[in-house]
């Protein structure tokens, strides 16, 4: 008799419906006039924290499962990930779309103009392969090697996306300080799990040359 997986069957159910309640929540705030003057901006800023939450939150992942020993935490990995670009996506549509109107002369001017912009559209085209890659099919045509390379992007996406909220705002940085702080222990976790090995075989090797004690 096979075990019940909890995972598949309850914990990433229970966490696809918590990664859309932004979207409904704005949904609801929308329908019932509860958004702004400003309603674009609402969506702009709602839909571009959410993305990068979700980014902070899929590189926690691997700690999450390396700390708790829970394996399952791998297997939300993906969905995770792919929600990030869902938000960013509706991002963007909001930017072309409501804000712009699909101006392109405008956009193009905008880019040029306003750095955040400029940092934020590379990190969005950066996210790009990362969704395409991110089936079964495609990570076997990769291979694992080249599909891992590819996805560390991730790093520097997240970067962008952290240097666009912060010029974005021009003032009050205490909230992308949060998001960069978090992003700093998450990138120091990994530099210290990829030179353990490294430290460990140094010094094992030093006590191997060492001199007995007389």
């Amino acid at each position: 008799m096979k075990s019940f997986d909890w995972t598949r069957r309850v914990v990433k159910p229970a966490v696809f419906i918590l990664c859309l309640v932004p979207l409904l929540t704005l949904v609801f705030d929308g329908l019932t006039g509860r958004l702004s003057p400003n309603p674009i901006s609402d969506i702009t800023d709602l839909t571009g924290i959410w993305t990068l939450r979700f980014l902070v939150i899929t590189l926690s992942v691997t700690p999450i499962r390396r700390i708790s020993g829970w394996s399952g935490a791998a297997r939300l990995r993906r969905m995770l990930g792919l929600f990030a670009f869902f938000y960013v996506s509706l991002h963007f549509l909001t930017y072309i779309y409501l804000d712009k109107f699909f101006d392109l002369d405008d956009m193009i001017a905008d880019v040029s103009k306003r750095p955040f912009i400029t940092v934020g559209f590379a990190s969005f085209l950066l996210l790009i392969p990362l969704a395409v890659t991110s089936n079964d099919r495609m990570t076997r045509w990769l291979g694992g090697k080249r599909w891992k390379r590819l996805h560390q992007l991730i790093y520097i996406i997240v970067v962008g996306g952290i240097i666009h909220y912060t010029w974005r705002l021009k003032a009050g940085y205490f909230r992308p300080g949060v998001y960069a702080a978090i992003v700093g222990i998450l990138f120091l976790y990994r530099i210290i799990v990829a030179l353990r090995p490294r430290l460990a075989k140094i010094q094992g090797d030093s006590r191997q040359n060492a001199p007995n004690a007389a």
